[in-house]
């Protein structure tokens, strides 16, 4: 039998037994109660309550402007809709990088007052003091390589990150560090297919890819853009299983007629 068709909730242990089995992680994105009650018992693994809230709910060009307190009330909603599935929780950008002591001081509110299962930090060497610090903790920590979207201004470009060979090989060392320091997993984004594989082989970690082919352990996107709700973005790594937008444009511009046309409410639907 699967692993995680025979456990009734989804922690870090059970994620690595999947890898070890060969089997694959499904992660989404949720930021709020509604949408993650759904996800969750559709059967995600992991639900990422991601900075990504910044451009999907609050409709920011970046991750920069969302704020810690922001991040804990979407993953307060999330985490009160969930049985079984995974929560990890984005820290902001500001709320560790440069500072161990503030990074513990974050990561600590995160848990204790959204009641998220773990947190994910962006950077690679540059960040270990402060994952170690929150790890000392106790808090379980998943690493994120590759396009870091917080250092959009750094690179100056979304494009796809360590084509080159020298940033390659320092992905590789950033990677075996993070897992030597204690992360439980890594999200690889947009990297070369075949070095987000020789990432997967090389550590005893999941690594989930997004944008980094499917030789790694598991997979995420963004859920509005997995289901068409946001039609701006169109990355090549991205499938789109519904088109809800044209649905749900449909579904308004009926309800707006049956209004104007007193269909809506009819004698069935009122008192």
């Amino acid at each position: 039998m699967s692993v995680h068709r025979s456990v009734k909730k989804i922690t870090t242990h059970v994620l690595q037994e999947m890898k070890r089995n060969g089997e694959k992680i499904a992660m989404l994105t949720a930021y709020d109660f509604t949408m993650a009650r759904i996800l969750d018992q559709a059967g995600i693994d992991i639900l990422l309550v991601g900075d990504s809230a910044s451009n999907v709910m609050a409709g920011y060009e970046t991750t920069l402007p969302i704020t810690l307190d922001e991040m804990i009330y979407h993953a307060a909603g999330v985490v009160r809709a969930v049985d079984r599935c995974l929560v990890v929780v984005d820290m902001p950008f500001g709320s560790y990088q440069g500072n161990s002591k503030e990074a513990l001081t974050s990561a600590i509110r995160i848990m204790k007052e959204s009641g998220g299962h773990s947190i994910k930090m962006e950077g690679g060497r540059e960040i270990v003091e402060s994952i170690e610090r929150i790890l000392s903790a106790g808090i379980p920590v998943m690493g994120h390589l590759g396009l870091t979207p917080q250092s959009i201004y750094k690179f100056g470009t979304y494009t796809v990150r360590a084509k080159e060979e020298e940033e390659a090989k320092r992905l590789i060392e950033d990677a075996k560090l993070l897992e030597e320091t204690g992360c439980f997993a890594i999200v690889l984004e947009k990297v070369p297919a075949k070095l987000a594989e020789q990432v997967a082989k090389e550590v005893q970690i999941p690594i989930i890819g997004i944008g980094a082919g499917n030789g790694v352990d598991g997979q995420v996107l963004v859920t509005h853009d997995m289901l068409g709700m946001n039609q701006e973005f169109s990355p090549r790594f991205l499938r789109r299983y519904l088109n809800l937008a044209e649905d749900m444009n449909m579904a308004v511009k009926s309800y707006i007629t049956d209004v104007r046309n007193k269909d809506f409410p009819n004698e069935s639907e009122q008192y």
